[in-house]
């Protein structure tokens, strides 16, 4: 049992301290929106954005922006033009002297400098219509793959349960390698598919793989589920073991923030275990073909 926790905590900090590579600076008149799932958005000045929306991390916006700023988790700074509303989760949001905001304020935590233009008022959350819809959107999005990991992993158990087991039979016997091969195919098989698609050759190839890694990664995300109920509940019913792994695994996504990150230890720890039992079982040798002896003839 002890395994199972210690290796999805290490994945979880791995992502962690791997998440501020995802920080963005908008580049001079991009035109499009910019999405930051952790480090910082900074919005430099003369940069023209649709809209800003930052999941963990510091926004800093010194250009223009046609539509919102939401920051979920991290301090708001905004020098320069947000055309409609700035909502901030949990952070403070600052208003510098040069800020021109054509919408409302939605932040409980808020320190604007009186030289700051806001054409429409100034709330705390509890006023913002957002609020509602954001964790109705997010349980949403929690059930979906809740229900379709339950499916996925039930459906695998019934037909493939040799595979599944052998999976279980490498989580804890090769914790390294199943790491580094989940890593690499999670990481790898999206730039390997835009780089073939680079190519007119390759474009189909590359094309058909990007439309099958949602797919790939639910395969993964069940089977790193699995695992972890087998884990902690090594001999038994199969399916009991799935269904606890996946209850705790789901309850610990609705966290905030921690949701992503435990999801995506199963599908790295997922894949890495499946790649190396697959590897282990194409290295396997076969099994010697017994003939049977011809039949002794009977004596007269």
């Amino acid at each position: 049992m002890r395994h199972a926790w210690v290796i999805f905590g290490a994945l979880a900090v791995g992502l962690i301290f791997a998440a501020p590579a995802s920080a963005q600076t908008a580049q001079q008149d991009q035109g499009r929106s910019l999405v930051v799932l952790s480090g910082a958005a900074l919005i430099p000045a003369r940069a023209n954005i649709d809209s800003v929306v930052a999941f963990d991390g510091a926004v800093v916006v010194d250009g223009h922006v046609a539509g919102s700023v939401v920051a979920f988790n991290g301090p708001v700074t905004i020098n320069g033009t947000v055309v409609q509303d700035v909502l901030v989760f949990n952070g403070v949001l600052r208003l510098a002297s040069g800020a021109h905001l054509g919408g409302s304020v939605y932040a409980d935590d808020r320190v604007i400098d009186p030289r700051a233009q806001v054409r429409g008022t100034v709330n705390g959350l509890a006023s913002s219509a957002w609020v509602p819809s954001t964790f109705v959107i997010g349980f949403v999005l929690w059930l979906a793959v809740a229900v379709s990991v339950l499916v996925l992993g039930l459906l695998l158990l019934w037909f493939v349960p040799r595979a599944m087991d052998a999976a279980a039979g490498v989580a804890t016997t090769a914790i390294g390698p199943a790491i580094g091969w989940g890593l690499a195919i999670v990481v790898g098989l999206p730039v390997l598919s835009v780089v073939a698609m680079a190519t007119l050759l390759g474009f189909p190839l590359g094309f058909g793989v990007l439309l099958g890694l949602a797919l790939i990664f639910a395969i993964g995300q069940t089977a790193g589920v699995w695992v972890f109920g087998r884990m902690l509940i090594r001999v038994g019913s199969s399916a009991k073991a799935f269904l606890l792994g996946w209850a705790i695994v789901s309850a610990i996504a609705l966290v905030p923030f921690l949701g992503g990150l435990v999801w995506g230890a199963a599908t790295v720890y997922g894949l890495g275990v499946l790649a190396v039992a697959g590897y282990r079982a194409r290295r396997a040798p076969l099994a010697p073909a017994v003939v049977p002896a011809p039949p002794v003839p009977l004596s007269t």
